[in-house]
């Protein structure tokens, strides 16, 4: 559903970093050296946050849906597949105790 507008913009902003990135195939200026560096970061960066949010993004659309279908239903537990029963905590009492 997103990834078309996502990997566009990516791939329109890697291909305008890349005369950076390779100066002795795109840019001979003067001092086209110096700005290498910058421009292979910039490529990497782009690489790298292209990953993580193709990644995040269906994580967030998944738990999005399911705190809509908790709310519709009235449950609090949103990361939870199916409702698991409650189980009873012992009494303080019964807890061993500690001492120091």
């Amino acid at each position: 559903l997103r990834f078309r507008p996502i990997l566009m913009t990516t791939v329109c902003a890697i291909f305008g970093a890349v005369p950076l990135a390779a100066p002795a195939v795109f840019g001979t200026g003067d001092g086209a050296e110096l700005r290498q560096p910058l421009g292979i970061a910039v490529v990497g960066g782009l690489i790298l946050s292209q990953l993580l949010t193709l990644y995040t993004t269906p994580v967030v659309y998944v738990l999005m849906d399911r705190m809509r279908t908790a709310t519709l239903l009235g449950g609090a537990r949103w990361f939870a597949a199916k409702a698991r029963p409650v189980l009873p905590t012992p009494a303080a009492s019964a807890l061993p105790s500690v001492s120091l």
